[in-house]
């Protein structure tokens, strides 16, 4: 399972030209999931978002969790995260988990990550979506349950 974190000032999720979600302050996260992963990626990557001190004290080092700052999270739905670029000039989706499996570990991990008490909202799984953010830093970080 890969996830690109970003954190953000603001970030909203457009399906349909209709705003579905937004939140402030906090976490736009694209999760991508492969052929292998499972409940072990699901809990490493949740423990990492929950726990990842990226938010700035007040002596302007990132001291702070999401969870100390009791920010929001956006989670959006990536399979092109394991996209393969090594032949040709078009990306091949070989390595992303099928549609139906995807979509049920992705469930896992959203309900994993609102068992914080936080805040989270998500996209579409599935859906064309238009994401914007604010990128407070820039601050973003890729984390691979595979290179524990």
């Amino acid at each position: 399972m890969k996830v690109v974190i970003q954190r953000v000032k603001s970030s909203s999720v457009i399906i349909n030209n209709k705003r579905k979600e937004e939140i402030s302050n906090g976490l736009m996260i694209l999760v991508g999931m492969t052929y292998n992963d499972n409940d072990e990626d699901i809990k490493y990557i949740s423990n990492k978002i929950l726990n990842l001190r990226i938010f700035s004290d007040k002596y302007d080092k990132m001291n702070y969790s999401i969870k100390d700052i009791n920010g929001e999270i956006l989670l959006i739905s990536q399979f092109t995260l394991y996209s393969d670029t090594k032949k040709g000039n078009r990306p091949s989706f070989k390595n992303s988990l099928s549609f139906n499996e995807a979509n049920i570990l992705y469930n896992k991990l959203f309900n994993h990550l609102k068992e914080s008490n936080l805040i989270v909202k998500t996209g579409e799984f599935g859906s064309n979506m238009q994401v914007s953010l604010i990128n407070d830093g820039p601050v973003t970080i890729i984390i691979d349950s595979k290179d524990r």
